[in-house]
């Protein structure tokens, strides 16, 4: 027969709450510890991040902006008058000389303008013969007047001799004498005023010939600007070099004044650079300079700075120093740095892909193992194309994380995977 046992299902509910608290206790010790445990850190590959290390010494500042070659020389040809495009004679690319006829115009208003410019010359020179022939007649009428005038002058002259001598003879009566000394003195009045009036008309004759002469020379220099508007329709490259443009078609009409064609000298060449306008405010005239033609490099010297902004960039031509690489021509896109100044003895590192010159941005620094790497704050100063200075925040031969980290703005720390 069983035998009740007093007091069992008390030590039973015992235990049980005895272990029911000691395992609370553990959880909740446990959960405590697991607490205060830093997280992982995040693993990041290494290959996949560009990594550099920070350095003390020169550091030169440069400033990078892309542009085209142009030719220091080159001419636009307009259309001297209205005309129509006849022939094209050479396209773009093709050498050209000084006499080279690259197109023509016709204009026939032009032509006949010419041609009556040509006849009023002749007539006009027709007039003029004309004239010298009238004004050589009215000279010699003068003449042959002063002549006879003389004459009669001379022959009065004689007479009044005659009749002194008889007067003094006492063959003549005084009031005789006295006539035919007045007679004398009036003829010789008479040859003065003739020959003032040839003199008056030789001048006048001189007068009217500069008249007619002058409308010669003006219709004469109508007649060559007609002649060179005529000429002209032969377009010409009037210099050694290039076709670089013709934007013009045949039987395009042309109004004077419009651009016909661009002719370059395609040996001298000079880079037009754009520069961004938070970058420019350092550039001076002189700075040195080199140009990336991506087949070669070239040196070079700022001339030029473009005194305006223009879509946020600043113009900068630069003269291109020593012989030019295999490929360069006009238009060719080239990439140029221009070196603004020389720092001695800076902290420096590569250009981070975040942040700005002056400000401070938060960077991964790597252990000294190399295997994790912890975000730190940086103060950087002046910045290059490719390096930027470091004011605080990093030592020498810290290695730093270049590559833009934003995908883990959360993490201050990561592990770098192999």
């Amino acid at each position: 027969m069983d035998v009740a046992r007093q007091g069992a299902s008390r030590r039973k509910w015992t235990k049980r709450v005895a272990i029911l608290g000691f395992g609370a206790i553990a959880v909740s010790g446990a959960a405590i510890a697991l607490g205060r445990l830093k997280p992982a850190a995040m693993t990041v590959e290494r290959g996949s991040l560009l990594l550099d290390t920070v350095k003390r010494g020169p550091m030169v500042l440069q400033v990078r902006g892309l542009g085209v070659l142009v030719p220091e020389e080159f001419m636009w040809l307009p259309a001297v008058t209205d005309g129509r495009v006849e022939k094209i004679y050479i396209r773009p690319g093709a050498a050209v000389r000084p006499d080279s006829i690259i197109l023509t115009l016709s204009n026939p208003e032009l032509d006949v303008a010419a041609l009556e410019a040509g006849f009023q010359v002749k007539a006009a020179e027709a007039k003029l013969r004309d004239l010298e022939v009238q004004l050589n007649s009215q000279r010699l009428t003068l003449q042959a007047e002063v002549a006879r005038i003389e004459s009669e002058q001379a022959q009065a002259r004689l007479k009044a001799e005659r009749d002194e001598q008889l007067f003094r003879q006492e063959l003549l009566a005084d009031l005789n004498v006295r006539l035919s000394r007045t007679a004398a003195e009036e003829w010789s009045k008479r040859l003065a005023l003739e020959h003032e009036r040839l003199r008056i008309q030789k001048d006048a004759v001189e007068a009217q010939l500069a008249v007619q002469r002058a409308d010669i020379d003006k219709l004469q220099a109508l007649a060559k600007l007609k002649k060179d508007q005529v000429d002209a329709l032969k377009v010409r490259a009037g210099t050694y070099g290039v076709l670089q443009e013709l934007p013009v078609q045949e039987g395009q009409k042309l109004a004077a004044g419009s651009i016909l064609a661009k002719v370059a000298e395609p040996t001298k060449l000079k880079a037009e650079l754009k520069i961004p306008e938070t970058q420019a405010k350092d550039l001076v005239l002189g700075q040195r300079a080199q140009i990336d033609t991506r087949n070669g490099f070239v040196d070079g010297s700022v001339v030029r700075i473009d005194p305006a902004a223009r879509e946020g960039t600043v113009l900068v031509d630069v003269k291109l120093e020593g012989a030019l690489p295999a490929g360069a021509r006009p238009d060719l896109s080239v990439d140029g740095t221009i070196e603004i100044e020389r720092l001695s003895n800076v902290l420096y590192v590569g250009r981070p892909a975040f942040g700005q010159p002056g400000g401070t941005v938060t960077m991964f620094r790597l252990n000294p193992d190399g295997l994790e790497a912890v975000r730190v704050p940086v103060k950087l100063g002046r910045a290059s194309v490719n390096t930027v200075e470091v004011r605080e925040g990093l030592q020498a031969g810290d290695q730093v994380i270049l590559s833009d980290t934003s995908a883990i703005d959360g993490q201050n720390r990561i592990r770098l995977g192999s």
